[in-house]
């Protein structure tokens, strides 16, 4: 079966989005997809700005389900949660618009590339290395252009072979994207029921540091960490990878230190490595009951971003947090509110290593069906 070699310009052309201005964007209205929207091979809507209706926004620039979109501006290749060239699929049924420096495929030959094809190519880690490496500027602020990312050279099997390989793939994404679907809902009810828990009891006030121990994480440098591994790392993004060791047992939850992303808190069920961009907070002895998915949406509640310092690299430190009060209900309360609330969480991490385990099946099969390895 004869393979064909061809840049991705002459079956896909790349634009980059529409440039909104600052003042455009506000809380409602139709979300703008940015850069920092393009994450794990989706898009994400919950942390976007939106436009109103005001804003004449060209055709090319809408968004639907099904694009491929890819960032032009982020980190080189050695920090790989925000390397610029990452790729992801629009897979909303709602219109979002594109905005500059995020990235859009458009086809102009579909008799010779299937879209879906091209998306499983563009995820390939050799496929990001190769667009990753022409970017220019500084470690955090590298750019490539439309034409960088066309120029990089696809092979093409016949078109039927492409949708099968596409169909393959797709197959566990589905499984993926369904699984996410459920993680949200249960996600909603939890928060349904953390509202009636705080809107229901007297409410005793504690400063944060009787409540939870605050430590700051280690330093592990970036080669160390991998897409696939034992534990969890938490870095200045969030979850970053994975690496072989932990160094806290069962913090109840972890806390963005520095960046634009710092005060934002995330939860773990499990031992992890706490980089020295995130804080732990490990709970203390007279305060068990207050679990780790609880303390994720108390910490997010209290809107920690806006104890931030500094300008150009916002930071969270523990002396800022110290003094910071706490509205927790009375013990038993919290006690009824966990026997409600475990099982829903437990089956949101059921979910989330189920994932884990089909993205890991997916990706060994991603690269032998794209080289033709595996004849389908």
């Amino acid at each position: 079966m004869k393979w064909e070699t061809v840049e991705i310009g002459k079956i896909s052309k790349v634009i980059s989005g529409f440039p909104f201005k600052s003042k455009d964007f506000q809380k409602i209205g139709v979300p703008v997809i940015k850069i920092k929207n393009i994450k794990d091979e989706n898009i994400v809507l919950d942390e976007s700005d939106c436009v109103g209706s005001a804003i004449e926004v060209p055709l090319r620039f809408h968004l639907n389900c099904g694009d491929i979109l890819i960032s032009l501006t982020g980190s080189h290749i050695t920090l790989p949660s925000s390397v610029v060239g990452r790729v992801a699929k629009y897979r909303h049924n709602s219109i979002s618009y594109l905005n500059q420096r995020a990235g859009k495929f458009i086809n102009i030959d579909s008799e010779k590339c299937f879209k879906d094809f091209l998306f499983y190519f563009l995820i390939q880690k050799e496929t990001l290395t190769k667009i990753a490496n022409k970017a220019q500027g500084a470690a955090n602020q590298a750019n490539i252009s439309p034409g960088d990312v066309e120029g990089v050279e696809i092979h093409l099997p016949p078109l039927p072979t492409q949708r099968r390989i596409a169909s393959i793939l797709s197959a566990y994404d589905d499984l993926i994207e369904n699984n996410l679907r459920r993680i949200k809902l249960l996600e909603e009810k939890a928060l349904v029921e953390y509202r009636i828990l705080y809107g229901s009891n007297k409410l005793n006030e504690f400063p944060i540091e009787d409540v939870w121990e605050i430590k700051y994480g280690r330093n592990l440098p970036q080669a160390k960490i991998t897409n696939i591994g034992k534990y969890p790392v938490y870095g200045a993004a969030g979850r970053i990878g994975y690496f072989e060791e932990f160094n806290y047992e069962f913090p109840v939850a972890l806390v963005t230190s520095r960046g634009n992303g710092s005060g934002v808190a995330h939860r773990t069920n499990q031992a992890a490595f706490v980089t020295n961009n995130s804080f732990a907070f490990v709970s203390k002895a007279d305060f068990v009951n207050v679990h780790f998915h609880l303390a994720e949406m108390i910490l997010r509640d209290l809107e920690l971003t806006q104890l931030r310092s500094g300008t150009a690299q916002p930071q969270l430190t523990i002396a800022g947090l110290i003094g910071v009060k706490l509205k927790l209900p009375k013990k038993e309360a919290l006690i009824e509110f966990n026997k409600i609330i475990d099982p829903v969480f437990d089956l949101i991490f059921i979910l989330e290593k189920q994932n884990a385990k089909l993205r890991e099946a997916r990706d060994i099969l991603l690269p032998r069906l794209m080289s033709g390895e595996i004849e389908v």
